[in-house]
């Protein structure tokens, strides 16, 4: 709220000098009768707060009155986009082995869940979609600008929901066939998996090419420890136990992919550097916003002027014509 004549406030100081005077005068005791025997008779209670409330009442109204010269307004801003942004495809591997626990604070999964997340949250104007796979390759959201519910997605995701392989080739011809139609002015693709592609009947080399003949730049993103780590899982008689397997990372083929779409290839080997990597390419593919802003002003002028109005007329019935205040 804001004040189109503010400097009409600084009548509120008087008014308040004016009410403490008063209440000074009134402490002031007076004998104007030397015998008040016969009033006693007549004394009600009700009428001596009836005089206080007419005097607070009036001093309401001057306070009121301020106020209203003061227009108060109730602001109410409204942006307009006028450039359209990026799209942005999401790729995230959700096989067995991304419950490797050498990301903290839980696993991998889960630390590239919230990075991805976090990452959606600073977009502006741009349209993000999600593929997760894992020896299969599905849409989880189509491209939208609705961050909140893509967001919400994000929590019913699962390890091996698509399968404990990975076919990296099968989750870019997934994502492709999303971007395809894009009129937008960039499409990229981020790509995350811990593995090796080992599933589908896509070669991941062969859908790089695809994406860069449709325009799509792809940054890849290998998640996990040098060296691997060791992937737990649950035993009937021992309960969580640790195979003996240790993760691979193809980081050949991530690099490949990344510069036949003239994108980039990044290595997160724990949480921080991952969250490093999600904000180097929010720099990178950072959209310039034009906006228009719409300004709405809701006066409260003429409804205070009616409460004035109606305060006053109150004020007149009641102390007036229905109770009588003497002095």
């Amino acid at each position: 709220m804001i004040f189109a004549n503010p400097f009409w406030l600084l009548c509120v100081i008087p008014l308040i000098l004016l009410i403490f005077h008063q209440s000074r005068h009134d402490s002031i005791s007076t004998l104007k009768f030397s015998d008040v025997s016969i009033f006693r008779k007549i004394e009600n209670r009700s009428t001596k707060y009836l005089s206080l409330s007419s005097r607070f009442l009036r001093y309401f109204i001057l306070f009121l009155v301020i106020i209203t010269l003061a227009r108060p307004q109730l602001v109410n801003v409204e942006k307009e986009i006028l450039n359209k942004g990026i799209d942005i495809m999401m790729v995230l591997d959700t096989s067995g082995s991304m419950a490797a626990e050498d990301f903290q604070p839980k696993n991998r999964l889960q630390v590239a869940k919230d990075t991805m997340k976090e990452f959606i949250s600073k977009r502006v104007s741009d349209r993000i979609g999600l593929v997760i796979f894992g020896s299969d390759a599905y849409t989880q959201a189509p491209l939208s600008m609705d961050y909140k519910i893509i967001g919400n997605l994000f929590d019913s995701i699962e390890l091996s929901m698509a399968g404990d392989g990975t076919s990296i080739g099968m989750a870019i011809a997934t994502g492709l066939n999303r971007l395809k139609s894009s009129t937008s002015k960039s499409k990229i693709m981020v790509l995350l998996t811990d593995g090796e592609n080992n599933a589908g009947e896509i070669d991941p080399i062969r859908a790089s090419k695809l994406a860069k003949d449709i325009g799509v730049k792809i940054y890849t993103i290998g998640i996990g420890k040098e060296g691997g780590a060791q992937i737990p899982y649950y035993h009937p008689l021992y309960g969580k136990v640790y195979s003996d397997v240790l993760t691979y990372l193809d980081e050949n083929t991530l690099k490949t992919i990344a510069n036949n779409t003239n994108g980039s290839y990044f290595r997160a080997t724990d949480t921080d550097s991952l969250k490093d990597i999600y904000d180097r390419i929010d720099t990178l593919e950072k959209t310039d916003i034009k906006t228009k802003n719409y300004v709405n002003y809701f006066d409260y002028f003429p409804f205070l002027l009616h409460l004035i109005a109606i305060l006053i007329l109150f004020e007149l019935i009641l102390f007036n014509i229905l109770f009588v205040v003497i002095p």
